[in-house]
Protein backbone atom coordinates (compact mmCIF):
# COMPACT_ATOMS: atom_id res chain seq x y z
CA UNK A 1 0.00 0.00 0.00
CA UNK A 2 2.85 2.38 0.77
CA UNK A 3 4.39 1.75 -2.66
CA UNK A 4 1.01 2.38 -4.33
CA UNK A 5 0.79 5.68 -2.47
CA UNK A 6 4.28 6.71 -3.58
CA UNK A 7 3.47 5.70 -7.15
CA UNK A 8 0.49 8.08 -7.29
CA UNK A 9 2.76 10.95 -6.20
CA UNK A 10 5.42 10.11 -8.80
CA UNK A 11 2.79 10.12 -11.55
CA UNK A 12 2.60 13.90 -11.10
CA UNK A 13 6.33 14.48 -11.67
CA UNK A 14 6.82 16.67 -14.76
CA UNK A 15 10.32 15.38 -15.69
CA UNK A 16 9.42 12.65 -18.18
CA UNK A 17 12.73 10.78 -17.96
CA UNK A 18 12.77 10.47 -14.16
CA UNK A 19 9.04 9.86 -13.94
CA UNK A 20 9.15 6.90 -16.34
CA UNK A 21 12.31 5.47 -14.77
CA UNK A 22 10.93 5.61 -11.23
CA UNK A 23 7.53 4.27 -12.25
CA UNK A 24 9.24 1.31 -13.90
CA UNK A 25 11.30 0.64 -10.77
CA UNK A 26 8.23 0.95 -8.58
CA UNK A 27 6.25 -1.46 -10.75
CA UNK A 28 9.03 -4.03 -10.40
CA UNK A 29 8.97 -3.53 -6.62
CA UNK A 30 5.18 -3.86 -6.57
CA UNK A 31 5.42 -7.14 -8.44
CA UNK A 32 8.03 -8.44 -6.00
CA UNK A 33 6.02 -7.41 -2.96
CA UNK A 34 2.85 -8.97 -4.34
CA UNK A 35 4.64 -12.29 -4.65
CA UNK A 36 3.56 -12.41 -8.30
CA UNK A 37 5.24 -15.12 -10.38
CA UNK A 38 4.54 -16.42 -13.87
CA UNK A 39 6.19 -19.03 -16.09
CA UNK A 40 5.33 -20.13 -19.61
CA UNK A 41 6.95 -23.35 -20.74
CA UNK A 42 6.90 -26.23 -23.18
CA UNK A 43 8.46 -29.67 -22.81
CA UNK A 44 10.92 -29.52 -25.72
CA UNK A 45 14.16 -27.50 -25.58
CA UNK A 46 14.14 -26.22 -29.15
CA UNK A 47 11.80 -25.44 -32.02
CA UNK A 48 11.98 -24.49 -35.69
CA UNK A 49 10.51 -21.34 -37.17
CA UNK A 50 6.85 -21.76 -38.11
CA UNK A 51 6.24 -24.57 -35.62
CA UNK A 52 3.33 -24.56 -33.18
CA UNK A 53 3.99 -25.86 -29.68
CA UNK A 54 1.77 -26.54 -26.65
CA UNK A 55 2.60 -24.25 -23.71
CA UNK A 56 1.57 -24.18 -20.07
CA UNK A 57 1.21 -20.85 -18.26
CA UNK A 58 1.41 -20.86 -14.45
CA UNK A 59 0.51 -17.72 -12.46
CA UNK A 60 0.50 -17.19 -8.71
CA UNK A 61 0.31 -14.19 -6.36
CA UNK A 62 1.12 -14.45 -2.66
CA UNK A 63 -0.41 -11.17 -1.50
CA UNK A 64 -3.69 -10.17 0.11
CA UNK A 65 -3.71 -7.04 -2.04
CA UNK A 66 -6.04 -7.51 -5.01
CA UNK A 67 -4.26 -8.80 -8.13
CA UNK A 68 -6.31 -8.99 -11.35
CA UNK A 69 -5.33 -10.74 -14.56
CA UNK A 70 -7.05 -8.69 -17.25
CA UNK A 71 -5.80 -10.31 -20.46
CA UNK A 72 -3.11 -12.46 -22.04
CA UNK A 73 -1.41 -11.75 -25.34
CA UNK A 74 0.01 -15.07 -26.51
CA UNK A 75 2.39 -13.47 -28.98
CA UNK A 76 -0.14 -12.42 -31.58
CA UNK A 77 -3.48 -13.60 -30.20
CA UNK A 78 -5.20 -11.85 -27.30
CA UNK A 79 -7.54 -13.46 -24.84
CA UNK A 80 -9.53 -11.64 -22.14
CA UNK A 81 -9.61 -13.30 -18.76
CA UNK A 82 -10.63 -10.90 -15.95
CA UNK A 83 -9.48 -13.33 -13.29
CA UNK A 84 -8.92 -12.27 -9.72
CA UNK A 85 -5.84 -14.13 -8.59
CA UNK A 86 -6.74 -15.43 -5.16
CA UNK A 87 -4.14 -15.42 -2.41
CA UNK A 88 -1.54 -18.17 -2.92
CA UNK A 89 -3.63 -19.95 -5.54
CA UNK A 90 -2.11 -21.32 -8.74
CA UNK A 91 -3.75 -20.42 -12.05
CA UNK A 92 -2.97 -22.68 -15.02
CA UNK A 93 -3.67 -22.03 -18.72
CA UNK A 94 -2.89 -24.25 -21.71
CA UNK A 95 -2.31 -22.65 -25.11
CA UNK A 96 -0.70 -23.53 -28.45
CA UNK A 97 1.75 -20.84 -29.60
CA UNK A 98 3.20 -20.48 -33.09
CA UNK A 99 6.84 -19.51 -33.63
CA UNK A 100 7.06 -16.73 -36.26
CA UNK A 101 8.56 -17.86 -39.56
CA UNK A 102 10.98 -14.91 -39.46
CA UNK A 103 12.25 -15.53 -35.92
CA UNK A 104 16.09 -15.49 -35.84
CA UNK A 105 17.96 -18.47 -34.47
CA UNK A 106 18.86 -18.32 -30.79
CA UNK A 107 22.50 -17.34 -30.30
CA UNK A 108 24.63 -14.50 -28.89
CA UNK A 109 24.12 -11.45 -31.08
CA UNK A 110 27.88 -10.92 -31.43
CA UNK A 111 28.22 -14.36 -33.06
CA UNK A 112 25.29 -14.09 -35.48
CA UNK A 113 27.46 -12.65 -38.28
CA UNK A 114 31.03 -13.53 -39.37
CA UNK A 115 33.80 -11.63 -37.62
CA UNK A 116 34.80 -8.38 -39.32
CA UNK A 117 38.41 -8.66 -40.45
CA UNK A 118 38.85 -11.89 -38.51
CA UNK A 119 39.44 -10.29 -35.12
CA UNK A 120 36.42 -8.06 -34.44
CA UNK A 121 32.86 -9.09 -33.62
CA UNK A 122 30.20 -7.95 -36.06
CA UNK A 123 27.31 -6.39 -34.15
CA UNK A 124 24.12 -6.40 -36.26
CA UNK A 125 22.49 -3.51 -34.35
CA UNK A 126 24.25 -0.78 -32.42
CA UNK A 127 21.38 -0.81 -29.91
CA UNK A 128 22.47 -4.30 -28.78
CA UNK A 129 26.07 -3.34 -28.01
CA UNK A 130 26.81 -3.87 -24.33
CA UNK A 131 23.89 -6.17 -23.60
CA UNK A 132 24.95 -9.40 -21.85
CA UNK A 133 22.52 -11.50 -23.87
CA UNK A 134 20.46 -11.34 -27.03
CA UNK A 135 17.00 -9.94 -26.14
CA UNK A 136 14.32 -12.63 -26.19
CA UNK A 137 11.55 -11.62 -28.57
CA UNK A 138 9.43 -14.67 -27.81
CA UNK A 139 7.14 -13.63 -24.97
CA UNK A 140 3.56 -13.67 -23.87
CA UNK A 141 2.32 -10.41 -22.34
CA UNK A 142 0.13 -10.40 -19.24
CA UNK A 143 -1.97 -7.32 -18.50
CA UNK A 144 -2.21 -7.24 -14.71
CA UNK A 145 -3.72 -4.80 -12.18
CA UNK A 146 -2.34 -4.59 -8.65
CA UNK A 147 -4.21 -2.31 -6.27
CA UNK A 148 -5.64 -0.40 -9.22
CA UNK A 149 -2.28 0.01 -11.01
CA UNK A 150 -2.22 -1.66 -14.44
CA UNK A 151 0.98 -2.95 -15.97
CA UNK A 152 2.12 -5.24 -18.81
CA UNK A 153 4.38 -8.14 -17.84
CA UNK A 154 6.41 -10.05 -20.42
CA UNK A 155 6.78 -13.77 -19.74
CA UNK A 156 9.39 -15.52 -21.95
CA UNK A 157 8.67 -18.73 -23.80
CA UNK A 158 10.72 -21.32 -21.94
CA UNK A 159 11.66 -24.97 -21.85
CA UNK A 160 11.15 -26.78 -18.55
CA UNK A 161 12.20 -30.20 -17.36
CA UNK A 162 12.45 -31.94 -14.02
CA UNK A 163 15.97 -33.06 -13.13
CA UNK A 164 16.27 -35.84 -10.52
CA UNK A 165 18.94 -33.86 -8.66
CA UNK A 166 18.27 -30.18 -9.45
CA UNK A 167 14.50 -30.33 -9.56
CA UNK A 168 12.86 -27.91 -12.01
CA UNK A 169 15.26 -26.66 -14.70
CA UNK A 170 13.95 -23.76 -16.79
CA UNK A 171 15.81 -22.38 -19.81
CA UNK A 172 15.02 -20.18 -22.80
CA UNK A 173 13.35 -21.99 -25.69
CA UNK A 174 16.01 -22.26 -28.41
CA UNK A 175 15.08 -21.53 -32.03
CA UNK A 176 16.96 -23.73 -34.50
CA UNK A 177 17.05 -24.25 -38.29
CA UNK A 178 15.24 -27.19 -39.86
CA UNK A 179 18.59 -29.00 -40.08
CA UNK A 180 22.11 -28.69 -38.73
CA UNK A 181 24.92 -29.64 -41.13
CA UNK A 182 28.46 -30.41 -39.99
CA UNK A 183 31.54 -32.37 -40.99
CA UNK A 184 32.30 -35.22 -38.59
CA UNK A 185 35.96 -34.21 -38.81
CA UNK A 186 37.00 -30.61 -39.39
CA UNK A 187 40.44 -31.81 -40.54
CA UNK A 188 40.77 -34.17 -43.52
CA UNK A 189 43.91 -35.67 -45.04
CA UNK A 190 44.31 -36.91 -48.60
CA UNK A 191 44.72 -40.65 -48.99
CA UNK A 192 47.79 -42.12 -50.74
CA UNK A 193 45.84 -42.14 -54.03
CA UNK A 194 45.00 -38.42 -53.59
CA UNK A 195 41.32 -38.89 -52.78
CA UNK A 196 39.51 -37.51 -49.73
CA UNK A 197 37.04 -39.41 -47.57
CA UNK A 198 34.69 -37.17 -45.57
CA UNK A 199 31.59 -37.68 -43.46
CA UNK A 200 28.83 -35.10 -43.17
CA UNK A 201 26.49 -35.32 -40.19
CA UNK A 202 22.96 -33.98 -40.68
CA UNK A 203 20.73 -33.51 -37.64
CA UNK A 204 17.13 -32.71 -38.49
CA UNK A 205 14.66 -30.77 -36.37
CA UNK A 206 11.82 -31.49 -38.78
CA UNK A 207 11.17 -34.02 -41.53
CA UNK A 208 12.90 -33.21 -44.82
CA UNK A 209 12.19 -34.94 -48.13
CA UNK A 210 14.13 -35.14 -51.39
CA UNK A 211 17.02 -33.08 -50.01
CA UNK A 212 20.33 -32.52 -51.81
CA UNK A 213 23.68 -32.41 -50.01
CA UNK A 214 26.43 -30.47 -51.77
CA UNK A 215 30.08 -30.57 -50.66
CA UNK A 216 32.21 -28.00 -52.41
CA UNK A 217 35.56 -26.26 -52.46
CA UNK A 218 36.28 -23.90 -55.34
CA UNK A 219 33.91 -26.09 -57.34
CA UNK A 220 31.33 -28.71 -56.40
CA UNK A 221 33.21 -31.74 -55.13
CA UNK A 222 30.27 -34.07 -54.45
CA UNK A 223 26.50 -33.87 -54.84
CA UNK A 224 24.19 -36.40 -53.18
CA UNK A 225 20.51 -36.20 -54.10
CA UNK A 226 17.26 -37.78 -52.95
CA UNK A 227 17.86 -37.71 -49.19
CA UNK A 228 14.75 -38.35 -47.06
CA UNK A 229 15.45 -37.41 -43.45
CA UNK A 230 13.17 -38.08 -40.49
CA UNK A 231 12.57 -35.53 -37.75
CA UNK A 232 15.02 -35.64 -34.83
CA UNK A 233 17.56 -37.98 -36.39
CA UNK A 234 21.32 -37.91 -36.90
CA UNK A 235 22.33 -39.10 -40.36
CA UNK A 236 25.95 -39.69 -41.35
CA UNK A 237 26.53 -39.26 -45.09
CA UNK A 238 29.86 -40.69 -46.36
CA UNK A 239 31.39 -38.57 -49.12
CA UNK A 240 34.23 -39.86 -51.31
CA UNK A 241 35.95 -37.23 -53.42
CA UNK A 242 38.19 -38.79 -56.11
CA UNK A 243 41.70 -37.48 -56.68
CA UNK A 244 40.68 -36.02 -60.05
CA UNK A 245 38.07 -33.85 -58.32
CA UNK A 246 40.41 -32.99 -55.43
CA UNK A 247 42.99 -31.70 -57.91
CA UNK A 248 40.42 -29.33 -59.39
CA UNK A 249 40.01 -27.59 -56.02
CA UNK A 250 43.59 -26.50 -55.34
CA UNK A 251 47.21 -27.52 -55.75
CA UNK A 252 47.74 -26.99 -52.02
CA UNK A 253 45.61 -27.36 -48.89
CA UNK A 254 42.05 -26.11 -49.17
CA UNK A 255 38.68 -25.95 -47.41
CA UNK A 256 35.46 -27.83 -48.10
CA UNK A 257 32.02 -26.53 -47.19
CA UNK A 258 28.68 -28.34 -47.03
CA UNK A 259 25.05 -27.36 -47.48
CA UNK A 260 21.70 -29.08 -47.62
CA UNK A 261 18.91 -27.87 -49.89
CA UNK A 262 15.25 -28.82 -50.19
CA UNK A 263 11.97 -27.09 -50.95
CA UNK A 264 13.71 -23.90 -52.02
CA UNK A 265 15.53 -23.58 -48.68
CA UNK A 266 19.24 -23.97 -47.99
CA UNK A 267 20.73 -25.12 -44.67
CA UNK A 268 24.40 -24.37 -44.11
CA UNK A 269 24.82 -23.93 -40.37
CA UNK A 270 26.18 -26.22 -37.68
CA UNK A 271 24.53 -26.11 -34.27
CA UNK A 272 26.99 -25.80 -31.37
CA UNK A 273 25.90 -26.27 -27.76
CA UNK A 274 27.86 -25.36 -24.64
CA UNK A 275 26.28 -27.18 -21.71
CA UNK A 276 27.62 -27.33 -18.17
CA UNK A 277 25.75 -28.21 -15.00
CA UNK A 278 26.47 -24.81 -13.43
CA UNK A 279 25.58 -22.64 -16.47
CA UNK A 280 22.55 -22.10 -18.70
CA UNK A 281 22.83 -23.85 -22.06
CA UNK A 282 24.34 -21.64 -24.74
CA UNK A 283 23.71 -22.21 -28.44
CA UNK A 284 25.52 -20.72 -31.41
CA UNK A 285 26.02 -21.60 -35.07
CA UNK A 286 29.05 -21.91 -37.34
CA UNK A 287 29.57 -22.56 -41.02
CA UNK A 288 30.15 -26.26 -41.81
CA UNK A 289 33.66 -26.56 -43.20
CA UNK A 290 36.63 -28.91 -43.14
CA UNK A 291 40.28 -28.21 -43.88
CA UNK A 292 41.84 -30.64 -46.36
CA UNK A 293 45.57 -31.28 -45.96
CA UNK A 294 47.59 -32.75 -48.78
CA UNK A 295 49.74 -35.47 -47.28
CA UNK A 296 53.26 -34.24 -48.05
CA UNK A 297 55.08 -35.69 -45.05
CA UNK A 298 56.86 -39.00 -44.61
CA UNK A 299 55.97 -41.54 -41.94
CA UNK A 300 57.83 -44.81 -41.47
CA UNK A 301 55.63 -46.32 -38.73
CA UNK A 302 52.27 -48.04 -39.09
CA UNK A 303 50.91 -49.06 -35.71
CA UNK A 304 50.61 -46.79 -32.68
CA UNK A 305 49.53 -47.45 -29.11
CA UNK A 306 47.93 -44.48 -27.35
CA UNK A 307 47.41 -43.94 -23.62
CA UNK A 308 44.58 -41.52 -22.94
CA UNK A 309 45.19 -38.38 -20.94
CA UNK A 310 42.96 -35.39 -20.28
CA UNK A 311 41.52 -35.21 -23.80
CA UNK A 312 43.52 -35.09 -26.98
CA UNK A 313 42.90 -34.87 -30.73
CA UNK A 314 46.00 -36.93 -31.50
CA UNK A 315 44.40 -40.43 -31.82
CA UNK A 316 41.80 -39.11 -34.26
CA UNK A 317 44.48 -37.29 -36.22
CA UNK A 318 46.76 -40.32 -36.45
CA UNK A 319 43.85 -42.40 -37.76
CA UNK A 320 43.07 -39.66 -40.28
CA UNK A 321 46.70 -39.86 -41.39
CA UNK A 322 46.27 -43.54 -42.20
CA UNK A 323 47.92 -45.12 -39.15
CA UNK A 324 46.55 -47.95 -37.05
CA UNK A 325 45.87 -46.61 -33.55
CA UNK A 326 44.91 -48.65 -30.50
CA UNK A 327 43.82 -46.90 -27.31
CA UNK A 328 45.57 -49.01 -24.68
CA UNK A 329 43.75 -50.51 -21.72
CA UNK A 330 45.07 -51.88 -18.46
CA UNK A 331 45.15 -55.40 -19.87
CA UNK A 332 47.51 -54.20 -22.63
CA UNK A 333 50.00 -52.75 -20.15
CA UNK A 334 50.68 -55.74 -17.95
CA UNK A 335 53.88 -56.72 -19.80
CA UNK A 336 56.27 -55.27 -22.36
CA UNK A 337 55.80 -58.36 -24.54
CA UNK A 338 52.20 -57.29 -25.29
CA UNK A 339 53.48 -53.92 -26.54
CA UNK A 340 56.07 -55.32 -28.94
CA UNK A 341 53.66 -55.04 -31.90
CA UNK A 342 53.60 -51.22 -31.68
CA UNK A 343 56.06 -49.09 -33.65
CA UNK A 344 55.55 -46.33 -31.09
CA UNK A 345 53.46 -45.51 -28.03
CA UNK A 346 52.20 -42.00 -27.30
CA UNK A 347 50.81 -40.71 -24.00
CA UNK A 348 48.04 -38.12 -24.04
CA UNK A 349 48.40 -34.70 -22.44
CA UNK A 350 48.58 -34.88 -18.63
CA UNK A 351 48.30 -38.66 -18.71
CA UNK A 352 50.43 -39.05 -15.58
CA UNK A 353 48.20 -36.53 -13.80
CA UNK A 354 44.79 -38.02 -14.59
CA UNK A 355 45.67 -41.72 -14.85
CA UNK A 356 46.87 -42.93 -11.46
CA UNK A 357 47.71 -46.39 -12.84
CA UNK A 358 50.62 -44.78 -14.72
CA UNK A 359 52.74 -45.40 -11.61
CA UNK A 360 52.86 -49.10 -12.49
CA UNK A 361 52.32 -48.76 -16.23
CA UNK A 362 55.48 -46.67 -16.70
CA UNK A 363 57.92 -49.42 -15.65
CA UNK A 364 56.29 -51.64 -18.30
CA UNK A 365 56.62 -48.83 -20.84
CA UNK A 366 60.30 -48.38 -19.97
CA UNK A 367 60.84 -52.09 -20.53
CA UNK A 368 59.10 -51.70 -23.91
CA UNK A 369 61.56 -48.90 -24.78
CA UNK A 370 64.54 -50.90 -23.58
CA UNK A 371 63.45 -53.75 -25.82
CA UNK A 372 63.47 -51.47 -28.87
CA UNK A 373 60.25 -49.47 -28.77
CA UNK A 374 59.70 -45.72 -29.05
CA UNK A 375 57.78 -43.81 -26.37
CA UNK A 376 56.64 -40.24 -26.97
CA UNK A 377 55.33 -38.53 -23.84
CA UNK A 378 53.35 -35.29 -24.08
CA UNK A 379 53.26 -32.69 -21.34
CA UNK A 380 52.33 -33.28 -17.69
CA UNK A 381 51.88 -30.76 -14.89
CA UNK A 382 53.63 -30.72 -11.54
CA UNK A 383 50.50 -31.30 -9.45
CA UNK A 384 48.96 -34.71 -8.68
CA UNK A 385 51.51 -36.79 -10.57
CA UNK A 386 50.95 -40.52 -10.26
CA UNK A 387 54.75 -40.84 -10.21
CA UNK A 388 57.73 -38.53 -10.63
CA UNK A 389 59.67 -41.19 -12.59
CA UNK A 390 58.46 -40.08 -16.01
CA UNK A 391 61.42 -41.29 -18.06
CA UNK A 392 64.24 -43.83 -18.00
CA UNK A 393 66.46 -41.16 -16.41
CA UNK A 394 65.42 -38.34 -14.06
CA UNK A 395 64.32 -34.86 -15.10
CA UNK A 396 62.35 -32.14 -13.36
CA UNK A 397 59.08 -30.60 -14.53
CA UNK A 398 58.47 -26.85 -14.24
CA UNK A 399 55.65 -24.44 -14.99
CA UNK A 400 57.79 -22.79 -17.69
CA UNK A 401 56.10 -22.31 -21.04
CA UNK A 402 56.37 -20.33 -24.25
CA UNK A 403 53.02 -18.67 -24.84
CA UNK A 404 53.95 -16.61 -27.90
CA UNK A 405 53.02 -18.85 -30.82
CA UNK A 406 55.46 -17.00 -33.08
CA UNK A 407 58.41 -17.07 -30.65
CA UNK A 408 61.76 -17.69 -32.28
CA UNK A 409 62.92 -21.32 -32.23
CA UNK A 410 66.64 -22.18 -32.38
CA UNK A 411 67.96 -25.68 -33.04
CA UNK A 412 70.49 -26.80 -30.42
CA UNK A 413 71.78 -29.59 -32.67
CA UNK A 414 70.54 -29.32 -36.24
CA UNK A 415 72.32 -32.59 -37.12
CA UNK A 416 70.22 -34.65 -34.68
CA UNK A 417 68.63 -37.61 -36.43
CA UNK A 418 65.19 -36.67 -35.08
CA UNK A 419 65.43 -33.45 -37.10
CA UNK A 420 66.57 -35.17 -40.30
CA UNK A 421 64.56 -38.41 -40.53
CA UNK A 422 62.05 -39.20 -41.84
CA UNK A 423 61.26 -35.50 -42.39
CA UNK A 424 63.91 -32.80 -42.43
CA UNK A 425 62.78 -30.23 -39.86
CA UNK A 426 63.65 -26.56 -40.42
CA UNK A 427 62.62 -23.29 -38.78
CA UNK A 428 59.90 -23.01 -41.42
CA UNK A 429 58.10 -25.85 -39.65
CA UNK A 430 57.50 -23.54 -36.69
CA UNK A 431 55.58 -20.94 -38.69
CA UNK A 432 51.84 -20.64 -38.36
CA UNK A 433 51.59 -22.23 -34.91
CA UNK A 434 48.55 -21.27 -32.85
CA UNK A 435 48.06 -20.20 -29.23
CA UNK A 436 51.46 -21.32 -27.89
CA UNK A 437 54.71 -23.15 -28.54
CA UNK A 438 54.70 -25.44 -25.52
CA UNK A 439 54.05 -25.69 -21.81
CA UNK A 440 55.40 -27.29 -18.64
CA UNK A 441 58.94 -27.50 -19.94
CA UNK A 442 61.58 -29.59 -18.18
CA UNK A 443 64.70 -28.57 -16.27
CA UNK A 444 67.68 -30.27 -14.58
CA UNK A 445 67.66 -33.36 -16.76
CA UNK A 446 70.08 -36.25 -16.64
CA UNK A 447 73.04 -36.07 -18.99
CA UNK A 448 71.66 -38.97 -21.05
CA UNK A 449 69.01 -36.61 -22.44
CA UNK A 450 69.69 -34.31 -25.35
CA UNK A 451 67.55 -31.18 -25.81
CA UNK A 452 66.53 -30.29 -29.37
CA UNK A 453 65.24 -26.71 -29.25
CA UNK A 454 65.74 -23.38 -27.55
CA UNK A 455 62.85 -20.89 -27.43
CA UNK A 456 61.43 -18.18 -25.19
CA UNK A 457 58.80 -15.47 -24.93
CA UNK A 458 59.91 -11.93 -25.64
CA UNK A 459 62.04 -10.54 -22.81
CA UNK A 460 62.48 -13.88 -21.05
CA UNK A 461 65.37 -16.30 -20.71
CA UNK A 462 65.86 -19.05 -23.32
CA UNK A 463 64.18 -22.35 -22.43
CA UNK A 464 65.84 -25.53 -23.66
CA UNK A 465 63.61 -28.11 -21.94
CA UNK A 466 60.91 -28.14 -24.61
CA UNK A 467 61.91 -31.50 -26.10
CA UNK A 468 64.23 -34.11 -24.56
CA UNK A 469 65.46 -37.23 -26.34
CA UNK A 470 67.51 -40.20 -25.25
CA UNK A 471 68.40 -43.72 -26.31
CA UNK A 472 67.47 -46.34 -23.72
CA UNK A 473 68.53 -49.88 -24.39
CA UNK A 474 67.53 -50.59 -27.98
CA UNK A 475 64.76 -48.00 -28.04
CA UNK A 476 63.99 -44.30 -27.93
CA UNK A 477 62.37 -42.05 -25.34
CA UNK A 478 61.11 -38.55 -26.14
CA UNK A 479 59.52 -36.05 -23.77
CA UNK A 480 57.88 -33.37 -25.91
CA UNK A 481 55.73 -30.78 -24.12
CA UNK A 482 55.27 -28.89 -27.39
CA UNK A 483 51.63 -27.98 -27.96
CA UNK A 484 50.72 -30.70 -30.46
CA UNK A 485 47.22 -30.66 -28.95
CA UNK A 486 46.77 -27.13 -30.35
CA UNK A 487 48.57 -27.57 -33.66
CA UNK A 488 47.01 -30.81 -34.91
CA UNK A 489 43.36 -29.62 -34.84
CA UNK A 490 44.54 -26.46 -36.64
CA UNK A 491 46.19 -28.58 -39.35
CA UNK A 492 49.66 -27.11 -38.85
CA UNK A 493 51.84 -29.12 -41.23
CA UNK A 494 55.13 -28.19 -39.56
CA UNK A 495 53.94 -29.69 -36.27
CA UNK A 496 52.65 -32.72 -38.18
CA UNK A 497 56.05 -33.26 -39.83
CA UNK A 498 57.75 -32.99 -36.43
CA UNK A 499 55.32 -35.44 -34.84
Amino acid sequence: DALLSVRKKIESVTDVYWRNLKLQELDEALLDCSGFMAELYTRQPQAVCGATLPFTLHIIARSHTSVMLNSINWGGADSSTHFRISFDTLLTFEHAIGIPASEPFTQPYWLSAPHAGGDMFSIPHDTLLGLPETPNNLNATLNVSIGGVTMNIKVPLSFKKTDPIKGDVVEQLRIVPDASVAFNNSLLITAPDGSVQAEVRIHTFKELKDATLTVSGKTDAAVIRGLNLSNGTDTIIPVLIPASVVNKQSNTDFYLSAELATGGKTYNQSQRLIQYSHLPSLQYFTQPYAKVLRNTWKCTVKRIGFIEGAGDFMPAFLKQAGLDVDVLKESDLTSAAKLKKYDAIVTGIRAVNVEKRMSYWLPVLMQYVENGGTLLMQYNTQQDLATTKLGPYPFTLTSDRVTEEDARVDFIDSTARLLRYPNKITKADFTGWVQERGLYFTSKWDEHYKPLFSMHDDGEQPLTGGTLYCKYGKGNYIYAPLSFSRQLPAGNKGAIRLL
